[in-house]
């Protein structure tokens, strides 16, 4: 599996990518496999739920309108499917910024293979559907054909990944947007000339999980994060101890330091509550100095498969 790996993200880096603007961002992106590949889908082997709220850059001033600070909710479930020989996830994510409205929904199927005596590679596939609503704009000339003014447009598209986990590392990425598609958006004309087109985001995700005694586990995590003209990464680390209680500290590139804290509770820890607070270290004149979010997941039982023994009866039986 070790020669294995470096051959799937390198075939993943050497994809073909063009210009679009990065997709949402979350600093419990060590939490988030579903919406870093869709090959996560199922992998742990327990049915799993998932929510993050994002508000980026609290409190940012545009001077006017609704402001601009990017508002994020993402909901994410995934579960083992055996019948299927993976397991299959389902994302909704809403993506606020300025006057822009991204609405995603998104089907995922993960084919798992077992590598070795504990790990498994997940080869995922997704389908997308996408709406990009854009709001009122001030434009300069009246009736400017290349200024969209209060419309939206529905789009298709498709994503695809790869995801190795084992109790010790973790490693996965994906490739979105393949079908390329172009969103029309109308103006105060209406003459329909406003274009988006949506290009492909890559994703390169690991993970290891370091045993520090018997009640503390440290986790190195690092995210790639590309676009072609856009190139960014995060890095950072959480300590885990009694498997219930975490603290964690991440960077991101040209962008915020941040940290982490949260809890797990019940049975298995089943109930995981986070939160992630981010400075802003870089362009502050632009932005607010801080941005907030908050996770909650909630994960099931892995599911047992049990065998009804044979129902004998005398009424077919034929003794020799």
């Amino acid at each position: 599996m070790r020669k294995l790996l470096p051959v799937i993200l390198l075939f993943l880096l050497c994809r073909p990518l063009a210009w679009a603007q990065q997709q949402p961002q979350f600093t419990h992106y060590g939490f988030n496999g579903m919406q870093l590949s869709p090959a996560y889908a199922g992998i742990t082997n327990r049915p799993e739920l998932l929510s993050i709220y994002r508000y980026q850059w609290l409190g940012y001033d545009a001077t006017f309108d609704d402001g601009g600070s990017p508002q994020t909710l993402l909901l994410t479930a995934n579960a083992p499917v055996r019948l299927l020989h993976g397991g299959v996830g389902l994302n909704l994510l809403r993506d606020r910024i300025g006057n822009t409205t991204f609405m995603i929904a998104a089907l995922s199927y993960s084919y798992h293979i077992k590598v070795g005596e504990a790990g498994k590679l997940g080869i995922g596939v997704q389908g997308n559907v996408n709406n990009i609503k854009k709001g009122a704009y001030r434009a300069i000339d009246q009736n400017d054909p290349s200024v969209p003014y209060n419309s939206s447009d529905t789009k298709y598209d498709l994503g695809a990944g790869l995801w190795y986990e084992s109790e010790q590392f973790y490693a996965g990425g994906s490739i979105t947007n393949l079908l390329h598609s172009e969103y029309m958006f109308q103006d105060s004309a209406n003459t329909g000339s406003g274009k988006f087109l949506s290009e492909n985001h890559l994703y390169v995700t690991a993970g290891v999980h370091l045993p520090v005694s018997t009640d503390l586990i440290v986790t190195p995590t690092a995210l790639l994060k590309h676009d072609t003209e856009t190139f960014s990464f995060e890095a950072g680390a959480r300590a885990t101890y009694n498997e219930k209680y975490w603290l964690g500290v991440n960077y991101r590139h040209q962008e915020a330091v941040s940290a982490l804290v949260g809890i797990s509770l019940f049975q298995d820890n089943a109930l995981r509550v986070g939160y992630a607070f981010d400075f802003t270290t870089f362009n502050k004149v632009a932005k607010a100095p801080t941005s907030h979010e908050v996770m909650v997941s909630y994960r099931l039982p892995e599911p047992v498969v049990r065998f009804r023994p044979a129902i004998r009866t005398p009424r077919y039986y034929f003794p020799k």
